[in-house]
């Protein structure tokens, strides 16, 4: 089964500094339909004005990935990291038992775009990291995350993989899955996911789909998801 979740139903809220869309119920969006995808719990599309940003905030239990897509993050935490993830790097904090984190876009000119996702753990109370990687968008497939943090990617607390999908127009891949459930981010251009169109901000997803086709009407990149 593949259903398209569409750019335009997500959940929004408008903060001022924040202008977010929400894949899944989130803060005060709330729909008892889009609750998660199997472990995938949150993806949300974040637009930070400049100099605006989350205070000190608390996480736990929550594999916490951030893509930045343009502009840069200034992330201070609880564990002594300052760091500043600017545009094609990726972020992963493993909560674990606890983690309190800031997060600024330092620019006072820019703005800063992010999508950020959250995944549930398969342990509870570990002890929390933090991990923060340049992942070049290459052609094709490029691994991010795995369980046992293979090719160079992230290690996550979970069966699942995320990859980083990069076509040119009229390439195509087919995309085997591990897991019973996949999800697609679309980021930039048009793709087709098994014949299901999807444009920038749409997310498509599929349950007992061993494959999935995946052709690009336009120059495209997307986050995949394979899941439990």
């Amino acid at each position: 089964m593949m259903q398209l979740r569409a750019a335009e139903a997500r959940g929004k809220a408008n903060f001022g500094w924040l202008d977010a869309r929400h894949s899944f119920s989130f803060g005060h969006y709330y729909d008892p339909d889009w609750m998660g995808h199997s472990v995938l719990r949150v993806i949300n599309q974040d637009l930070v004005s400049p100099g605006g940003g989350f205070a000190t905030h608390p996480h736990a239990n929550m594999e916490i990935l951030t893509c930045v897509l343009s502009g840069t993050i200034e992330h201070k935490d609880s564990l002594g990291h300052a760091e500043q993830i600017p545009a094609g790097d990726f972020q992963l904090m493993s909560a674990g038992s606890g983690i309190r984190h800031s997060e600024y876009n330092p620019s006072q000119t820019e703005p800063l775009s992010l999508l950020q996702i959250w995944i549930e753990p398969n342990e509870h109370g570990t002890a929390p990291g933090y991990q923060q990687k340049k992942i070049e968008a290459n052609p094709g497939l490029t691994l991010v995350a795995s369980p046992d943090g293979e090719a160079g990617s992230f290690r996550i607390r979970q069966q699942a993989r995320v990859w980083q999908l990069q076509l040119e127009p009229g390439e195509s891949l087919t995309w085997a899955l591990a897991g019973r459930h996949g999800y697609l981010q679309m980021i930039s251009g048009e793709l087709t996911a098994n014949g299901l169109a999807a444009r920038p901000g749409d997310g498509v997803l599929s349950r007992d789909e061993p494959k999935w086709d995946l052709v690009a009407t336009s120059a495209s990149q997307a986050l995949l998801f394979d899941l439990p």
